[in-house]
């Protein structure tokens, strides 16, 4: 009996600490309604790892963009899912995370991943708004302009918004007490790639300038693409994940595919240690929180589909009832008139 009960200890805190890295996350609970001008703000949040506690108190102008990440990425990752059977909608619970994302699945790879590119997403955007007073719009890009265009303009910071993200979402793998050394290398991992697809999401933007909008001249400048661009390139990710097992490498240890025949671990790579659930049914014990009652889209092939989204169980269809403006008017000066307009629409959801 004591030795079933120490195992359940030990799984419990490793979960516990697998997730920790993200704690940070639950910041949106009471940080939004901070003014983050004094240090003992940051003793306020229970969210925050030790590591992370010194570097807020250190950087309390960083703070309004790490919570402006965490609710975007809470709001990116439901959005990107939402026609999923795993749709996300746990990483509400942080920084109590149930155990689809505490034990190092594929599920969690996706959410480090998002949180990290997004916190360093959120940093660069406020250094090119004028909002942090420790920098300010991106140096020009070290490429040649081309012949018709030239540097200028406020790009977005990515460099400051990757050395000072960086150093807040990894903070907590660099402590040995933050989980066993397979779930740190595995989040960190998943951090970096979140990052490189940031500095892959670079696009250039540029503005006309000359008589009667000729464009004779253009100013160019490296901006960041929207958020749910980077989390579509995440999510395709997560789709191809990597399955990983710690083991010897030559002289140390390393991540690498479970199966011996696959290629290996790619930086672009995200990587999972454990199996997920197939998120059909309820089960806490995995954190599946199921599909029933879940609406599904009758025409569609995709993950959205009913096939697929209701685990071959069936569903049942209803009839909705929707009341919408239509018909609307402008009329000078200055108001519209709008008719109201009923539609029946069938819905579907899963048995």
């Amino acid at each position: 009996m004591k030795f079933h009960m120490d195992l359940f200890l030990l799984t419990f805190i490793v979960n516990a600490n697998c997730s920790a890295a993200i704690y940070w996350l639950g910041v949106t609970v009471n940080g939004s309604s901070l003014g983050w001008n004094q240090t003992n703000h940051c003793k306020l949040l229970d969210a925050l790892a030790h590591e992370q506690l010194q570097l807020c108190r250190r950087n309390l102008e960083l703070m309004h963009s790490i919570v402006h990440a965490a609710k975007m990425t809470k709001n990116t990752c439901q959005n990107t899912f939402g026609d999923m059977r795993w749709n996300c909608s746990s990483v509400e619970k942080a920084p109590r995370f149930t155990p689809d994302l505490a034990k190092g699945t594929r599920e969690s790879a996706f959410v480090f991943s998002l949180a990290a590119a997004l916190v360093s997403h959120s940093i660069a955007r406020a250094c090119s708004s004028g909002e942090l007073p420790g920098c300010s719009c991106a140096p020009a890009p070290a490429e040649q302009a081309g012949p018709d265009f030239k540097w200028g303009g406020c790009g977005d910071n990515l460099r400051y918004g990757l050395q000072m993200g960086s150093a807040f979402s990894d903070a907590p793998m660099r402590n040995s007490r933050s989980g066993s050394q397979p779930f740190r290398l595995m989040n960190l991992h998943n951090n970096a790639v979140g990052r490189q697809a940031l500095i892959d999401a670079q696009e250039t933007n540029c503005k006309c300038h000359g008589v009667s909008g000729s464009c004779s001249v253009k100013t160019c400048w490296k901006g960041l693409h929207d958020i749910n661009h980077i989390a579509m390139d995440l999510k395709s990710k997560y789709l191809s994940a990597t399955k990983v097992i710690h083991r010897h490498v030559g002289t140390r240890k390393q991540l690498v595919p479970r199966e011996l025949d696959f290629r290996p671990v790619r930086e672009s790579d995200l990587v999972y240690l454990i199996s997920s659930s197939d998120y059909c049914t309820h089960n806490e014990k995995h954190g599946s929180l199921g599909t029933q009652n879940r609406q599904c889209n009758k025409t569609s092939n995709g993950s959205g589909s009913c096939n697929l989204m209701c685990c071959g169980r069936g569903y049942n269809a209803f009839t909705e009832r929707i009341v919408e403006r239509c018909q609307c008017k402008y009329h000078w000066c200055c108001y519209v008139t709008c008719k109201r307009c009923e539609r029946t629409v069938e819905r579907y959801v899963c048995k």
